[in-house]
């Protein structure tokens, strides 16, 4: 089974569940144009330092030079600073630390801690579109309103499943980070 991003689920309101994400390691790039193909293009990066381009840190994989590291989920697409700029990322296993997570040999790649955060988060299954994506967004940023949050950041957009599963089998979700 692929690995998925604990949280905890610290209430339930009409359309979202507020969650209690700890804190995490990604590694990240950022992409430019469409929804859809900004994710492909980020992937590409993403998955090679996955299966290896990078510089291992680990004692046990210094001889090799580099470390596998096993895939995780969700994928996430975050909103950039203007239209059509993204921010893709993995979250990494929990096994690893800022001290043992390998060096990204791409320097497309970059690896950062996102620290702990109260987010309300809405499920869906379906398509990986823009409208998709965009539609939930919306009906989740005025759900929050209505129930006397804050958003405090952009929403991301949520990817569990492998691009072959069907369409309407995919779990998907829209988070938006609320202010404590």
């Amino acid at each position: 089974m692929t690995e998925q991003q604990p949280y905890r689920v610290v209430a339930r309101h009409p359309g979202f569940e507020l969650r209690r994400y700890p804190a995490h390691l990604v590694a990240e790039v950022r992409a430019e144009g469409a929804f859809e193909q900004a994710a492909r293009d980020a992937f590409r990066p993403l998955g090679a330092y996955l299966r290896g381009a990078n510089r291992a840190r680990r004692a046990t994989d210094r001889e090799t030079g580099s470390q596998t590291i096993a895939m995780t989920v969700p994928f996430v697409q975050e909103e950039g600073d203007r239209p059509g700029r993204w921010l893709v990322w993995l979250v990494m296993p929990a096994g690893l630390t800022a001290d043992t997570l390998p060096e990204p040999a791409d320097p497309r790649v970059r690896t950062r801690l996102v620290p702990a955060q109260l987010a309300a988060a809405t499920r869906f299954a379906g398509r990986w579109t823009a409208r998709a994506f965009d539609r939930r967004a919306t009906a989740l940023g005025r759900a929050v309103t209505a129930a006397g949050l804050r958003p405090t950041g952009a929403v991301r957009y949520a990817r569990f499943d492998p691009p072959w599963k069907p369409w309407f089998l995919r779990h998907n979700e829209v988070v938006l980070p609320i202010a404590e």
